[in-house]
């Protein structure tokens, strides 16, 4: 298992995007592609993805343009999160005790 969290996989597979911004399943097929412990056949990392993009604040839905061809909204960074990931820093934090 890589040693980074839902979230800091989301925010790797943005931060690599052009314009950074990914569909849902753009999300899927970087973390697919660059990580193959997430290429076997168990989908619960899918729902992961989701969940983390959904209660996650430091990510935000962004609409397609009017008749920008494709299913779904686009997924980018917030820019109050982007300090979260400077110097590409996607490792799990440890937790303080």
């Amino acid at each position: 298992r890589p040693p980074y969290s839902y979230s800091a996989l989301i925010a790797m597979a943005i931060h690599s995007a052009p314009g950074r911004r990914r569909t849902l399943s753009q999300i899927y097929q970087f973390v697919a592609e660059n990580f193959p412990f997430y290429r076997r056949g168990r989908a619960g990392w899918q729902n992961s993805i989701r969940h983390n993009l959904s209660l996650n604040e430091c990510f935000r839905r962004v609409p397609r343009e009017q008749g920008e061809p494709g299913k779904g909204s686009y997924w980018t960074l917030d820019p109050g999160c982007e300090k979260m990931f400077d110097n590409g820093s996607f490792r799990r934090r440890r937790k303080r005790r």
